[in-house]
């Protein structure tokens, strides 16, 4: 077995100075006027958001708690609501669905490392969570995974692989649980 020895003496930055610059000013308006903000104050959280690109929806809820990395690759539908202490690591895109709520304390993240190269180079793959969908509490959803309509991961689960609509999975790694039926 050969030994990785990780040379990051040659790993520039993967990102523009832009995008660094864009971080740190998002970083500021975060501590000093979202993170502060009233638990009820959604419409101010939203015109934030908006003001650093993200697209975001009628009547979405995003607590005060929760970060999000570069909100000029967040997408919101009408309804959708990301809870207290959800990290939202987008790095590539994250697109939520129309009426989907991202339960406390969930992590998306978009970003990984090759692992098979010395330099580990930054592997960007973006997450796709459509129309009523529920994240539980406390999910890891990695990256480049697609979450179909109306499924339903539960809590503390690993979502590794793409869950396909209308089902419930569960577990580390998350795994078919059964159909989810709707009733009235």
């Amino acid at each position: 077995m050969a030994r990785l020895r990780v040379d990051t003496s040659h790993c520039p930055s993967p990102h523009p100075l832009g995008n660094r610059i864009g971080r740190v000013c998002w970083e500021i308006v975060w501590w000093l006027l979202f993170r502060w903000s009233l638990r009820p104050c959604h419409a101010w959280r939203r015109m934030l958001l908006r003001a650093f690109g993200a697209k975001v929806g009628r009547r979405v809820h995003v607590y005060p708690s929760c970060r999000i990395w570069a909100p000029w690759n967040l997408t919101m539908g009408d309804y959708a609501c990301l809870a207290d202490h959800v990290d939202c690591y987008c790095v590539a895109p994250i697109s939520i669905g129309e009426h989907s709520t991202i339960s406390q304390y969930s992590y998306l993240c978009t970003a990984t490392h090759d692992h098979r190269q010395t330099t580990m180079p930054l592997v960007l793959k973006p997450i796709v969570i459509e129309d009523q969908v529920w994240v539980c509490a406390d999910v890891f959803v990695a990256p480049g995974i697609r979450i179909a309509q109306g499924a339903v991961v539960g809590a503390r689960s690993t979502a590794t692989q793409h869950v396909r609509p209308w089902t419930i999975v569960a577990g580390n790694p998350a795994k078919f649980i059964k159909e989810r039926i709707l009733k009235g």
